[in-house]
């Protein structure tokens, strides 16, 4: 099964975070985005489903259509689940190993108790501790590679080229 990560240039930057399942993307947005420190939580929102038809989409998502901005493939790759995905995302745990072009390793994705009024169910995404994992003084992946894994291009780049 395919994973991928699109840093997203929209109202605010964040970066979606997507696992194919059930012949979709489950998809959630990670403001922060994903971290290798081991232990270090990033809020991942999730969201709406996407087809995996969008799974390869870099570009610029024209004003007034929703997610408006530009669209980066940051990160691809395949993910494998510990045990049954679709039961593990019902019970709020769901324990998977990501081999990607920049996230390796362990991951979990744990959802957070409701709060009253929140629109969407918020996850925490979790890097586990493994041999891919980076200490919290060692360099952060998203300032270390920054460009698509698809075109080498910057967000800065994709915006340009559609202008």
């Amino acid at each position: 099964m395919i994973y991928r990560v699109q840093k997203h240039a929209a109202r605010r930057l964040h970066y979606n975070f997507r696992l194919e399942l059930g012949g979709v993307l489950k998809s959630w947005a990670v403001t922060r985005g994903p971290s290798l420190v081991a232990g270090e939580r990033r809020l991942a929102v999730q969201v709406e489903d996407h087809g995996l038809d969008y799974a390869d989409y870099e570009g610029v998502i024209a004003p007034g259509n929703y997610g408006a901005g530009v669209v980066l493939l940051w990160d691809q790759g395949t993910w494998a689940p510990d045990g049954d995905p679709e039961t593990a995302l019902a019970s709020g745990s769901l324990a998977f190993a990501l081999h990607g072009e920049k996230l390796t390793g362990r991951w979990r994705l744990t959802r957070m108790k409701p709060r009253p009024r929140e629109r969407h169910v918020s996850w925490l995404l979790v890097k586990s501790r493994d041999a891919a994992a980076r200490g919290p003084d060692d360099p952060d992946i998203l300032v270390e590679r920054p460009r698509s894994v698809v075109t080498g291009r910057t967000v800065e780049e994709i915006a340009a080229a559609a202008a």
